[in-house]
C-alpha cells in the first residue's frame, strides 16, 4: 500500500513542462500517471532506469503512440522532490538508445536539479 501522505512535489526543469504539455493527450495521461507514481515512491510499468547516470536515480518512462515514441526523464535522487529533467519525442528510428543530444540535456538539467537541492534550506 502506498501512503499518499508522502507525495513528493514535481519540479520541472528547463522546458520539460512545456514539452510535456505538447504530447498527445493519451501520452500525457499515461506519463502523468507514471510521474504521480514516482511522487508516491512507486514505479510505472513503462519506467526503466536510464543507464549512464550512476545508479537507479534517473528514470525514463517511454510510451508509443501512433508510431511515435515519447519519453519523459525524471530523477528520484533527492528526498524532497521528483525532478522532471526532460520530455521529448524520440526522432531517431535507429535502435532504442537515447540520442546523444538528449543525454547531454539530461546531464545539464540533472546538474541544475542538484544545484536547486543544494540551495534548499536544511
Amino acid at each position: 500500500m502506498i501512503d499518499t501522505q508522502t507525495e513528493k512535489p514535481l519540479v520541472w526543469i528547463g522546458s520539460s513542462k512545456k514539452d510535456f504539455r505538447d504530447f498527445p493527450d493519451e501520452v500525457k495521461s499515461e506519463m502523468g500517471y507514471g510521474l504521480f507514481q514516482a511522487q508516491l515512491g512507486a514505479r510505472h510499468r513503462n519506467a526503466k532506469t536510464l543507464s549512464g547516470f550512476g545508479g537507479a536515480g534517473v528514470v525514463e518512462i517511454a510510451d508509443d503512440h501512433r508510431g511515435d515514441t515519447y519519453r519523459t526523464v525524471y530523477t528520484v535522487r533527492f528526498a524532497s522532490s521528483v525532478y522532471v529533467l526532460h520530455a521529448y519525442q524520440k526522432k531517431s528510428k535507429k535502435g532504442i538508445a537515447t540520442p546523444q543530444p538528449d543525454i547531454k540535456m539530461i546531464e545539464r538539467r540533472l546538474r541544475e536539479a542538484e544545484d536547486l537541492e543544494k540551495r534548499k534550506p536544511a
